[in-house]
């Protein structure tokens, strides 16, 4: 009996192919002019906040997703607000260190007006730290660290469900 030959995947229409693995690397962010940037004065007594709340989680919010020190998320920002033709100051580390432990940030939650379909992605998260570091430097000794994640996603609006 005869071992079958493994399926081979060739991509037949190369330009689509090549477009999307192109749009995989593309970034749009988004930046609402009539955003409030500046605080509000609140009446509390000292010195009030120059930058809102919504200033500071947007900085934030860049330095969590690519994962920058908050002096390279501070360059980041403002280079996006210079794109952005927006004449609008940028905080600096201090205020954006200062404000981050106090922030509440508020997270809007949606609810389904009926029954919906969900798509779950299946997708593993591989957890680095000093045992990476051990790895590359003194060669594999220990099996990899690797978590299993599902999120369940709604199709009609693109929102994580559930983790």
């Amino acid at each position: 009996m005869t071992k079958p030959s493994p399926a081979r995947y060739r991509a037949t229409n190369w330009p689509s192919y090549n477009a999307a693995l192109r749009k995989r690397g593309s970034l749009l962010i988004w930046l609402d002019k009539e955003m409030s940037w500046i605080a509000l004065h609140d009446g509390s007594p000292g010195r009030p906040a120059v930058f809102s709340n919504a200033a500071i989680q947007f900085c934030l919010t860049i330095k969590v997703l690519f994962k920058l020190p908050l002096r390279q998320t501070v360059g980041m920002v403002a280079s996006l607000v210079k794109m952005a033709a927006l004449h609008w100051a940028v905080p600096d580390y201090t205020t954006l260190c200062r404000r981050q432990k106090t922030l509440a940030v508020h997270i809007p939650f949606r609810h389904a007006d009926g029954p919906m379909n969900l798509l779950v992605d299946s997708t593993g998260i591989k957890f680095l730290g000093d045992s990476e570091w051990q790895a590359r430097k003194h060669g594999i000794q220990s099996r990899r660290q690797w978590r299993k994640v599902h999120l369940p996603m709604d199709t009609a609006t693109s929102d994580i469900r559930a983790v």
